[in-house]
């Protein structure tokens, strides 16, 4: 895909008003909120705005590139969704396969109750439910169930020295925050997919995603891990402390973004660019670049094919963005937001009610974003994909949700 700028008006859409995006990012820049930010805007095919404002790193002086290096963070999870049903699409598994036909260990999985009683799995936590974030897995920072303590006694998210197969192994014997199937929980069932994706394809996480997704998109600076000839071109972080940091959770987030902390910060004990061989996750842990990330949602858009290469069938890739969530576990709740207007599907949010959403959009957009302020949709209706990358650690919205104002409101036709 070509990545050469177009004439917005080629496509619909006003370079007036596209103008406006440079002008409020440049304003985040300007008043300290981040130090560096990249967008991008494609509409039928073509990019009609890329620009870049601030530094990757402030205190060397160095600015935002357009092949700035990103930690994606959670933008990994779509992914590698899309990397298991390339599994599915061979008749590798069904969605409803409960998970210990592939992983045995999740056959003894309890489940916490609210009083500390452990009780069986009332039906088994199947495939799908990994995908639409169903299965009872949480995360360590989440403070919403007892069991995020037992994984930051495990060091479940922030010990990168263990292969993907040890950290699945160990999350096994944790018992689950729900019962399969009965609540939306944001965690750690991605990882479990990505485990499935070696066990299923008999390859590493990294080599499977390499030879099926990233080759073929073309997509040479995504990965787990940089190249040492590559760190010059690798944000810095900046924000609050580390997300997945040693015993850090929601609370003490909120009380350092209270307290003014925007900083630049170390994260490299937690996400690694020099171990691509033991740190590969599914949830979180990869690079990338924002044209790599670009050619991955233009083949969604296309209907899983890119410049003539079929990556992955359109009928899979419906039925990824369909809504998957029944009525009783909508809205969705992510860190105390209920997320009015959006369903979920296998590895993202779908777009269902947009006047509910309270943004613009149309129905059937899908997308989802990362931990340090990286963002992506694509709209089908509008034949549209925007991207935002920062590398600022935050749990709050800033300039990633203007920019999908900014774009809507720059089509013209």
């Amino acid at each position: 895909m070509s990545n050469e700028i177009e004439l917005p008006e080629s496509v619909g859409m006003s370079t007036q008003r596209l103008a406006r995006i440079g002008s409020v990012m440049q304003r985040y820049i300007d008043d300290g909120t981040v130090r560096g930010i990249s967008t991008m805007v494609m509409r039928k095919g073509k990019v009609v705005h890329a620009e870049q404002f601030g530094h990757r790193d402030a205190e060397a002086g160095l600015e935002i590139t357009p092949d700035t290096i990103f930690r994606i963070y959670s933008m990994t999870k779509p992914i590698v969704s899309t990397a298991l049903m390339l599994l599915h699409e061979a008749a590798a598994f069904q969605l409803q396969d409960p998970v210990a036909k592939y992983l045995p260990a999740f056959g003894a999985t309890q489940v916490l109750g609210a009083d500390g009683s452990l009780a069986p799995q009332a039906r088994p936590m199947e495939i799908r439910d990994l995908l639409t974030h169903t299965s009872g897995l949480t995360y360590d920072f989440m403070e919403d169930t007892p069991v995020g303590h037992l994984y930051r006694d495990a060091r479940i998210m922030n010990d990168a020295t263990r292969t993907l197969e040890e950290v699945i192994d160990v999350l096994a014997k944790i018992p689950l925050s729900s019962q399969p199937g009965s609540r939306w929980h944001y965690g750690l069932g991605i990882d479990v997919a990505a485990r499935l994706i070696e066990v299923l394809s008999g390859q590493s996480l990294g080599a499977f995603l390499a030879e099926r997704v990233f080759g073929p998109l073309g997509m040479t600076d995504t990965g787990f891990g940089v190249a040492d000839s590559n760190l010059n071109r690798l944000s810095a972080m900046y924000g609050l402390p580390d997300l997945i940091g040693l015993d850090h959770t929601g609370t003490r987030l909120a009380e350092a973004a209270l307290g003014g902390f925007n900083e630049r910060i170390d994260v490299s004990a937690t996400y690694p660019t020099g171990a691509p061989e033991v740190f590969a996750r599914g949830g979180l842990g990869l690079f990338s670049t924002i044209g790599d990330y670009a050619n991955f949602a233009q083949m969604l858009l296309n209907g899983g094919q890119i410049d003539g290469t079929r990556i992955i069938g359109r009928k899979t890739l419906e039925l990824m963005h369909a809504n998957h969530l029944p009525p009783e576990l909508l809205p969705w709740e992510l860190l105390g937001k209920d997320n009015v207007g959006l369903g979920f599907g296998l590895g993202s949010r779908v777009m269902m009610d947009v006047a509910a959403s309270a943004g613009a959009g149309s129905v059937g957009e899908y997308g989802w974003a990362g931990a340090a302020q990286t963002y992506y949709w694509v709209d089908p209706a509008e034949d549209l994909v925007g991207l935002f990358m920062a590398q600022y650690m935050t749990g709050v919205a800033l300039p990633d949700q203007a920019m999908r104002s900014l774009t809507y409101q720059a089509i013209d036709d």
